[in-house]
């Protein structure tokens, strides 16, 4: 079984021993400003994380099983149907005073 797997190692001494020449030279991507967009960043060798920060508080994610027309209704009203359903249940926990 192990006949079939391909082994991949880097000899990087060889490969930097190799001229480039100028058609492949020629081939290589200009590295623009979008390439450096969404390159990973690193600060002091660790990976800084991008997009949204953590919230300082977060959702519980549940399994919750709920009747099928009560799911179609609130997703019937498109995206976000899950906050939606969220706020009706913190109404209905403020009014019944829990």
């Amino acid at each position: 079984m192990n006949e079939n797997k391909h082994v991949i190692s880097s000899d990087l001494a060889k490969a930097m021993a190799r001229p480039i020449s100028a058609e492949e030279y020629a081939e290589m991507p200009e590295l623009d400003q979008a390439f450096f967009d969404h390159a990973d960043q690193y600060s002091a060798n660790k990976l800084v994380r991008r997009g949204r920060p953590l919230q300082a508080v977060t959702k519980t994610p549940i399994k919750l099983r709920l009747d099928p027309d009560i799911v179609a209704t609130f997703k019937a009203q498109g995206r976000g149907w899950q906050t939606r359903m969220n706020n009706a249940l913190r109404e209905w926990v403020n009014s019944h005073s829990v």
